[in-house]
């Protein structure tokens, strides 16, 4: 084909009609498409391309074409950067002209598509724009036959080329425009549902749901007066993904992400957290910055944001402020009614624990009010804080809303108290097995830890067929706490885990236990306090022998000689006699009452 000049006249007519065209689409793909129609056809080119260079991956990628005699199927849409003149025009930031593609040995690639579709002069121009994902881009022009490119052709081609790049940034603006407002929506439609939600008394789960959805970050709620974790999606996909980084917040990670919260309550608003968490056999790190929820001074939780998208603008801090205010409102009410309630059903409990009940069918219809059913088979659990009883300090809200939550997701009908200083837990019989209780006991032993730091100490009572059976259940269960906390003992326990001797310890305050100890080996304890003998600890020994007094002296570090003198003595003082079964085994369980006694008194 001929490559004639223009003169002034079409040249300013070509570049009208070329800017009308560019500028007749808002969306970048036709506007890309309008623009190389308007480099070929006004220009003479026989045909073009719009290219996005991605430096990173090595490739030229085509954007838009026009080549009105090919198919456009049997077209290249990548080139590799290293066979392509379109970097060199980006780098140097000037047009690059191949006089005659067939016989060019600088880029092989080119000449081998010039014979293929039969192009030979090309002219690939920078843009001094990007397109969607932030690529540069180039204008490419072709002709089938070898021509001289003028400065005019240039000049025309740089002048289309700026055009393009003034509609590009034109394009830009306002799909930026177009998803602020679009984002604007969303975040008042957002928080006018938040709204909705604190006076409908919605719960934490979808509010938490509803803001994660438009933040750009993912995001978790932490519930401080539930210990409950309510997360979106993962901050670190690449090690968990958003399924299993929900299920891990509930179980595994509650405990830190808990923690953190807690500490971040009394730290500047603006610091930033490094989590090390660990999940399964590694550990992983988040950053963190922690929101605390707070109403009337009083921290109720904490909004964490993870941040991974940079680009948290001012919408995002006011969909942030309103997200946290009404956050902060549901857990407050949520807290305010478990309190409410929880103090009506401790009433409830106190007088059927307790026997103070006259009227039993009064007492099973107020409880069906409340929500659970007498009559149905159950097992009481206690849970208890380590350490000396303190009476009058009742059981920590916190831990009780815990237990309540997980008793709850068990079975729909437990019930849980806070009665003096422990939790008790009615939960529902499955039949005679006790492995339900038990696996509710270890979970509520892993909540509790995080409480308190500590191992709380965990019984429950055998099975409880109705109404009556209540008090000696937690006669049982309070007696098997006190035993714990006076052997220092921690955790899911059960009667056997005392073995015979601690269940006496229950009634070791009464006169006649008391006179039992004092008639079988009060001499013998007041001896060893005056003389400083080891008389009572000898006998023990020797029991715990079962009386073979060599293997008794050997226990002890003695000759056999003296041990033999000294239960002499011991007969001689006291008259204790061990000649009999009957009066072994009576010794014997002095003994231990006595040790037990005075154990208990040294630790309170």
């Amino acid at each position: 084909m001929s490559h004639l000049p223009l003169d002034h006249r079409s040249l300013l007519r070509a570049l009208r009609d070329a800017a009308s065209l560019i500028n007749s689409s808002g969306d970048l793909d036709t506007m890309l498409h309008h623009l190389v129609y308007a480099a070929c056809h006004h220009g003479t080119w026989a045909m073009g391309a719009v290219m996005a260079i991605d430096q990173g991956n090595g490739y030229a990628h085509v954007l838009a074409r026009h080549d009105p005699t090919l198919i456009p199927n049997r077209l290249e849409n990548r080139w590799a950067l290293a066979t392509s003149p379109a970097l060199v025009a980006l780098t140097r930031n000037e047009p690059v002209v191949i006089a005659d593609a067939f016989a060019s040995e600088e880029f092989p690639g080119y000449r081998q598509e010039a014979h293929q579709r039969g192009y030979r002069t090309v002219v690939v121009l920078p843009m001094g724009c990007c397109d969607d994902a932030g690529r540069p881009m180039v204008l490419t022009a072709q002709s089938r036959s070898v021509v001289a490119v003028t400065e005019e052709d240039l000049a025309f081609l740089g002048t289309i080329v700026h055009l393009g790049a003034i509609a590009v940034d034109k394009a830009h603006r306002l799909r930026t425009e177009h998803e602020a407002a679009e984002r604007l929506q969303r975040v008042l439609a957002v928080n006018a549902s938040l709204m909705e939600q604190v006076l409908a008394d919605g719960d934490v789960a979808s509010a938490a749901a509803m803001i994660g959805g438009v933040f750009p970050d993912p995001i978790a709620v932490v519930d401080l007066t539930a210990n409950l974790v309510v997360a979106g999606r993962s901050p670190r996909p690449e090690v968990l993904d958003d399924a299993a980084w929900q299920a891990a917040a509930r179980a595994t990670l509650a405990r830190p992400l808990v923690k953190a919260a807690r500490a971040a309550v009394d730290q500047p608003r603006d610091a930033s957290w490094d989590l090390l968490l660990e999940h399964g056999p590694g550990r992983f790190k988040v950053a963190a910055r922690i929101e605390p929820l707070v109403i009337d001074r009083e921290a109720v939780g904490a909004l964490m944001v993870f941040p991974r998208s940079g680009t948290v603008g001012d919408l995002d801090h006011l969909l942030l402020d309103s997200a946290k205010f009404a956050l902060s409102v549901q857990l407050m009410r949520g807290f305010i009614r478990f309190r409410a309630e929880a103090q009506t059903l401790t009433d409830l409990v106190s007088e059927i624990v307790e026997q103070r009940w006259r009227d039993p069918a009064d007492v099973a219809a107020r409880a069906l009010r409340l929500g659970f059913d007498l009559a149905m088979p159950v097992r009481l659990m206690a849970i208890g804080l380590p350490g000396p009883r303190r009476p009058g300090v009742a059981a920590g809200i916190e831990l009780l809303r815990s237990v309540a939550r997980i008793a709850q997701e068990q079975h729909a009908g437990a019930v849980t108290v806070a009665l003096d200083d422990l939790v008790l837990c009615r939960l529902p019989a499955e039949g005679d097995s006790e492995e339900p209780a038990r696996k509710l006991m270890r979970r509520i032993a892993e909540e509790a830890r995080l409480v308190l730091d500590d191992t709380p100490i965990l019984v429950a009572s055998k099975l409880c067929p109705g109404l009556a059976d209540h008090p000696a259940a937690w006669a049982q269960c309070r007696r098997m706490i006190d035993l714990a906390r006076r052997f220092k003992r921690r955790g899911v326990l059960t009667a056997q885990d005392f073995g015979p001797f601690p269940v006496l310890l229950s009634a070791a305050d009464t006169e006649e236990v008391q006179g039992f100890v004092d008639g079988a080996i009060g001499a013998v304890a007041r001896h060893d306090r005056k003389h400083g003998t080891a008389y009572v600890e000898t006998l023990s020994r020797y029991l715990d022998q079962g009386c073979r007094t060599q293997a008794c002296a050997d226990a002890m570090g003695l000759h056999v000689t003296t041990l033999r003198y000294r239960l002499a003595r011991i007969q001689e003082l006291f008259g204790i006699e061990l000649d009999t079964p009957e009066r072994r085994f009576s010794l014997e369980l002095a003994i231990r009452l006595h040790a037990m006694v005075r154990d208990r008194a040294a630790g309170d």
